[in-house]
């Protein structure tokens, strides 16, 4: 049976991304590349940061609603 709580945990790509695999932009998320054409990036970093120091997207409604607001003026 599922635990309760939340049990986000950051996709394998970004992990390995971040624990420095040498390859540069090579193995580039295509969602994260999308993004970044909306100039949201940096609201969307805020907001993964968050989530996986939090666990918890309650605790990040203030990252959520900036780059919703982001996304929502590129639209």
């Amino acid at each position: 049976m599922a635990k309760p709580g939340h049990a986000w945990s950051r996709p394998p790509a970004e992990r390995k991304a971040e624990e420095g695999d040498g390859d540069g932009e090579e193995g580039e998320d295509p969602l994260e590349a999308r993004i970044a054409r909306t100039g949201c990036l940096e609201q969307h970093r805020e907001l993964q940061q968050c989530m996986a120091e939090r666990r918890d997207w309650r605790h990040c409604q203030s990252q959520l609603r900036a780059f919703g607001a982001c996304m929502a003026r590129r639209e």
